[in-house]
């Protein structure tokens, strides 16, 4: 299989296909500090895409409670277990040398690609079983009884987190490399994974080897379906887009304003071309903030999570690499750059493609572990594909009072 290389690892890596160029990698940010469980963004994606006779058990989002939750039941664990046994003991990194090219060091233990055999498989995963789709929401609030062993505030003893999920969208599709059909592609204006359905026989290879598990068998039409990153909005060609990129369905309806959409320019090689002003760039590459979603799956996924502050930092290496520890301190203690950036999330449903903060005044003082730190009303302006600005928030919100007697029941 040809060499690739995947900035994540921090190296090259076997896969089945030369690295293709796209213009654009559509990509994401969610803060999972911000999450409330809501499952707005869930029932926005199914009413929109998901409705139909053969897809009651498709989910394209779901959120999911961490450490037991998840869908299809116990994805993550399962593939875990099957890589350790793989190569018992040798799934580690070395974050001793991190760099621009390598930001979390280099996994020194082996990818879903380079564990496969080769000829049976391409791709090292596992078919779930139907019963395991059928309850998206278990253990859903579940706190584990296990304390958080010889951590600290604000680490908490009983703890659990929301996982919001869709389709990473990778730059080296797990999904793409399985398919014996050729019938999965990545989009090369905006590197969005889709499935030719007109050459997909069912085959469900794609299901087996994605490690998120989300490509999905409809079993009314014997075809693969997943995400599709609502792409006529993504382009512009929604009617109610006015010809502008707009977010998805499960990014505009977020509640908890969570998450933050762009779409990146990417380099021959897959890495992201240095931009400083995409807002994506800077949370991801500048402030590294936000982490991918167990990168030494090697698919390298677009979708990247500002971790939770107050889960056991054990978990959180497994699931997001050893960037974790730098992403919560900065989150916890943000620049001033990074906290006036943090507004832009689903302050508007166009797409930011760069962003700009005007400084302003002093307006408090907080003390956050025993450090002291200034706020001050900066203005984060977001701009679309053309230039052109389309929101600016402040970080200290304005309070509206309603005028005259209030309405109480």
């Amino acid at each position: 299989m040809p060499d690739v290389y995947n900035w994540h690892l921090g190296r090259n890596m076997s896969y089945r296909f030369e690295a293709g160029k796209t213009q654009r990698q559509f990509a994401a940010v969610f803060n999972i500090n911000r999450c409330i469980g809501c499952q707005t963004c869930t029932m926005a994606c199914k009413s929109t895409w998901t409705y139909s006779p053969g897809q009651e058990l498709m989910w394209w989002n779901n959120v999911e409670t961490k450490p037991y939750g998840g869908y299809p039941d116990n994805w993550d664990v399962k593939l875990l277990e099957k890589l350790e046994e793989a190569n018992r003991g040798g799934q580690v990194w070395n974050a001793s040398a991190p760099s621009d090219r390598a930001p979390y060091g280099t996994f020194e233990g082996k990818t879903i690609f380079e564990l496969a055999d080769g000829s049976q498989e391409q791709v090292l995963g596992y078919l779930p079983e139907e019963r395991e789709y059928k309850a998206p929401n278990a253990f859903e609030d579940h706190a584990t009884k296990f304390a958080a062993r010889g951590a600290s505030l604000p680490e908490h003893e009983g703890w659990f987190f929301y996982l919001q999920r869709i389709c990473n969208h990778c730059t080296y599709p797990g999904c793409l490399a399985a398919c014996p059909r050729n019938a999965i592609y990545k989009r090369p204006e905006d590197g969005i994974v889709l499935v030719d359905q007109s050459r997909c026989r069912g085959y469900r290879k794609c299901v087996e080897a994605c490690p998120y598990k989300k490509t999905m068998y409809r079993p009314t039409t014997r075809t693969t379906e997943k995400c599709i990153a609502c792409y006529p909005r993504v382009e512009g060609s929604d009617p109610m887009t006015d010809g502008l990129p707009t977010e998805t369905r499960c990014m505009s309806a977020c509640v908890g304003k969570i998450r933050l959409q762009s779409l990146v320019r990417t380099e021959p090689d897959g890495t992201w071309t240095p931009d400083p002003t995409n807002p994506l760039y800077y949370l991801v590459h500048v402030e590294r903030v936000a982490l991918p979603l167990y990168p030494q799956f090697g698919t390298q996924p677009n979708i990247y999570y500002i971790p939770p502050r107050w889960v056991p930092r054990s978990y959180l290496h497994q699931m997001f690499g050893p960037g974790v520890d730098d992403a919560i301190a900065r989150y916890t203690h943000p620049s001033r750059r990074l906290r006036a950036l943090l507004q832009l999330f689903r302050a508007s449903r166009k797409i930011a493609f760069s962003f700009d903060v005007i400084e302003g005044p002093k307006f408090n003082e907080i003390t956050v572990d025993g450090e002291k730190i200034e706020l001050f009303d900066d203005t984060v302006i977001g701009y679309d594909s053309k230039g052109q600005e389309t929101v600016r928030v402040n970080v200290d919100e304005p309070i509206h009072e309603r005028p005259g007697k209030l309405n109480s029941i």
